[in-house]
């Protein structure tokens, strides 16, 4: 099937073998502010002046025609448009034989929005670890320090407390390494799914559980389980992590009753095609919501609403764990003025069980 140049998202710019532009495509003409009517027959170097950091010129330095027989281009780089509009240009020299003549010079050119886009995620992602590591790393060192330097002056109960402390604080450490191996395998589709036969109604009354033993009362907690769940087959860790953090955010920064639905549901596939069967848990409380303008940003990174504190990441991660599954998740405000997460699974059973 024949790749019309103009749907390429890249800029692509080729010169024949006397170095005249024969193909100038959409993409390069918005990057250059070039006509494609233009450029077409003109010479490569006029119609892409490119100049380096140095200010050097582009094509006086990389001679592509008369250069060295054996070199096949050059990679990515920064180079300069007139006006100081900087662009990313690689280039490729087609031979047709090994140290012959150049027969074409393909260029692709690319605008650097997304890389600085890029740069500057990991910018934020750097100073955020920074800042979340810097305190609880600065508490284990003085209680540590302490307690070296002045041990026997401390009752029991005394070194008992500073313990705990260093013991929580180390666990916020790890838990943020884990967000970091998760943002990272998430992010370069390499997140592992061990999935097991998983009792996700057992693991919702867990979750509540842990609340109720750390001191939330019987009433702030309200679970619907429908009775004819079907088999679930998913990461028990990982879907821990899910609803863990739903509940943690739900409990945390939301008001009145937090209710956790857990039901069957289908998980469609393509229009007019019946769906597998799915579960699907709803998480919802009664606090003052999400700001309609920000749902669209919920599971992106850094997100944080008006709340401080945290790293934004859970529920990127989140999104994250439920997509490798194959699932869904959404958040919508709920009728009582709160936020409603519904994240759907679908069963998942392995390929020997089917």
């Amino acid at each position: 099937m024949d790749v019309n140049p103009d749907d390429l998202p890249d800029g692509l710019v080729i010169a024949d073998a006397g170095g005249d532009v024969v193909c100038f495509n959409a993409a390069a003409a918005r990057l250059t502010g070039r006509e494609p009517g233009e450029a077409l027959g003109s010479p490569l170097p006029a119609v892409l002046p490119l100049e380096d950091l140095d200010g050097r010129r582009w094509w006086q330095l990389t001679d592509p025609y008369r250069g060295l027989a054996i070199s096949n281009g050059h990679p990515e780089r920064n180079l300069l448009l007139p006006g100081g509009h900087e662009v990313l240009v690689s280039a490729r020299y087609v031979r047709a034989r090994a140290g012959g003549p150049v027969q074409r010079v393909v260029v692709t050119l690319r605008g650097t929005e997304a890389r600085r886009r890029t740069e500057r995620s990991h910018a934020e992602l750097i100073a955020t670890v920074a800042h979340e590591l810097r305190s609880p790393l600065t508490s284990v060192k003085g209680f540590t320090a302490t307690l070296l330097a002045k041990w026997g002056r401390f009752t029991d109960d005394q070194k008992r407390l500073m313990l705990q402390t260093v013991d929580a604080d180390a666990g916020r450490v790890t838990r943020l390494i884990a967000e970091l191996l998760d943002i990272s395998r998430i992010d370069s589709g390499r997140l592992e799914v061990r999935r097991q036969r998983l009792d996700i109604a057992r693991a919702v009354r867990r979750h509540v559980g842990a609340h109720l033993a750390a001191g939330e009362p019987d009433s702030r907690f309200a679970v619907d389980i429908a009775a004819d769940l079907p088999d679930l087959w998913a990461d028990p860790d990982k879907i821990d992590q899910v609803l863990g953090n739903l509940l943690e955010n739900a409990v945390r920064h939301g008001e009145g009753t937090v209710t956790i639905e857990v039901q069957p549901a289908s998980s469609p596939r393509d229009p007019g095609e019946p769906g597998e069967k799915a579960t699907t848990v709803t998480v919802t409380d009664e606090g003052p919501g999400i700001p309609e303008e920000s749902m669209s940003r919920v599971f992106t990174r850094f997100w944080r609403g008006s709340r401080r504190g945290g790293t934004g990441l859970g529920l990127y991660i989140v999104k994250g764990i439920v997509e490798a599954h194959g699932g869904v998740i959404t958040v919508e405000r709920a009728p009582v003025g709160g936020a409603r997460f519904r994240f759907t699974l679908p069963v998942g059973a392995p390929a020997f069980l089917a």
